[in-house]
């Protein structure tokens, strides 16, 4: 009896222990995640987006290739690729010594032509002269004349000589037609280089501000699209890093890919674009316009799987409640469905939540 008495006396013990236990993890469990702080559903005004994919690309024009009209020896190249050069600085030097010789020449026949037409007009005024006085021919005065105007129409074209030689001269200095960076460098300090039938090509210049963003709207969005919406797209190299811009135009006629008709729309990238390249792949969202919307902030809403929802307190208990969600801006995320205006949820360690099952759930 006395042995017995004390199995059974054990046997409560431990149904005992279990029993407290039990309600303990019952009570933790009801307690639910630590409550970090309070959030009340809003009405505010938040962007229509459309979403889109997109690539960087250069600009129609930015891309410049700078050549020579000249042929000869390269005397001077002052780039490398990746050279930052200014609009009018000089790029290269052809090798002008026949050039200048030439000019040489052509400006000393216009002297020589200047001092004859001088003459000419000295000799139809001496002409002149001597006709009031009738002592001389009929014809000498017409012969003056015409002299004259032959040594003048030889000046004017001793002058014109000149200055196409002048003008080839100045094409021996190549200098930058934009400010930009030195994208390649196709000659070399000593080469030789031959412009009679194609303009050999010294460098290629990117202009600043050269990138735009190009992104293919679904035909269904195209509508809400418009000159002017702000843009706001992030690459694949800095996912983390967000980049602005502002639609400049759409392109009139679609594009079919995959059976489904896209348009482009370009865009002006409005953000630093020192580690943009092109080619890069963006993730483009564009606001259309405003609307009134629910809104909590972001770390009010939990998620678990592809299920979102909110703890809410009923009866001292937190629940939770599901809900939603729709747009995300910085800080606030759109609430369509499972809240109203004023309605109070919790804000719970998210890192507690994700941890542990929902103790109970109410669905909308």
């Amino acid at each position: 009896m006395k042995s017995g008495g004390i199995i059974a006396a054990m046997l409560l013990a431990v149904v005992g222990a279990g029993g407290w236990f039990w309600l303990q993890a019952d009570s933790a469990d009801d307690a639910g995640p630590a409550v970090t702080g309070q959030a009340t559903v809003e009405s505010r005004s938040i962007a229509s987006t459309v979403l889109a994919t997109g690539i960087i690309r250069l600009r129609v024009g930015a891309e410049v290739r700078i050549g020579s009209q000249l042929s000869g020896i390269v005397e001077e190249l002052n780039v490398v690729v990746g050279s930052k050069i200014n609009q009018g600085e000089v790029i290269a030097r052809i090798d002008a010594t026949s050039l200048k010789a030439r000019l040489a020449q052509a400006n000393a026949q216009v002297k020589v032509l200047e001092q004859e037409v001088r003459r000419a007009e000295v000799e139809l005024e001496r002409a002149r002269k001597l006709d009031t006085q009738a002592l001389a021919p009929a014809n000498d005065i017409e012969d003056r004349s015409l002299d004259l105007a032959d040594t003048q129409a030889r000046l004017q074209k001793a002058q014109r000589d000149a200055a196409v030689v002048s003008a080839d001269l100045q094409y021996a200095v190549i200098r930058a037609p934009i400010t930009g960076t030195v994208a390649s460098v196709t000659t070399q300090k000593g080469e030789t280089v031959a412009a009679a039938f194609t303009t050999p090509t010294f460098a290629t210049i990117i202009a600043e501000e050269a990138l735009e963003l190009v992104a293919m709207v679904d035909e269904t969005d195209i509508g809400a699209v418009a000159p002017g919406n702000t843009v706001y797209f992030t690459v694949e190299a800095y996912p983390t890093r967000e980049f602005e811009g502002t639609v400049r135009q759409i392109a009139p006629k679609g594009t079919i890919i995959s059976g489904v008709v896209n348009f482009e729309v370009m865009i002006d990238i409005a953000s630093p674009v020192d580690v943009l390249r092109p080619d890069m792949t963006a993730n483009v969202s564009i606001r259309t316009a405003e609307r009134e919307a629910l809104v909590l902030p972001n770390e009010a809403i939990q998620r678990q799987g592809f299920e979102q929802f909110v703890y809410i307190e009923e009866n001292g208990r937190l629940v939770t409640r599901s809900v939603v969600a729709g747009t995300r801006e910085t800080g606030i995320t759109e609430i369509r469905q499972g809240l109203n205006a004023g309605d109070v949820v919790a804000i719970v360690n998210a890192a507690q939540a994700n941890a542990q099952n929902p103790p109970s759930r109410t669905l909308p």
